[in-house]
């Protein structure tokens, strides 16, 4: 069973990434953080598979939070569920170690299109 960390400050947008990830089939163990301090905390007391994070969230932001788990040499397979997908966006979060980011509105189908490679 795959093991997802989801952070995002927005409890509807957690619920919503949760939803989709079962519309696209993934039925996987979610947890969840309400920011990015949150979910450094809960990958280092039991890192997941897999995490979902937003970008921008209060104490700790998503790119400073996958920046930190590398330096702390976690290799957790990272991706960006945002509002914003801008190139800029995109640069910085694939030199940082992001695998994706995927911008709203998102489908089950751009979900998989991203997650699929990951699990391969």
């Amino acid at each position: 069973m795959i093991r997802v960390l989801i952070a995002d400050d927005s409890r509807v947008m957690r619920q919503i990434v949760i939803r989709t990830l079962r519309q696209a089939g993934y039925d996987w163990e979610v947890r969840e953080a309400a920011d990015g301090a949150e979910a450094l905390q809960a990958v280092r007391d039991d890192e997941p598979d897999v995490v979902l994070s937003d970008w921008n969230m209060p104490e700790m932001t998503g790119i400073d939070l996958l920046r930190r788990l590398r330096a702390e040499g976690f290799g957790t397979p990272f991706g960006f569920v945002t509002s914003e997908g801008s190139p800029e966006m995109r640069e910085t979060a694939e030199a940082a170690g992001a695998l994706f980011l995927i911008a709203k509105p998102f489908t089950p189908e751009s979900f998989r299109e991203v997650i699929e490679p990951v699990l391969a």
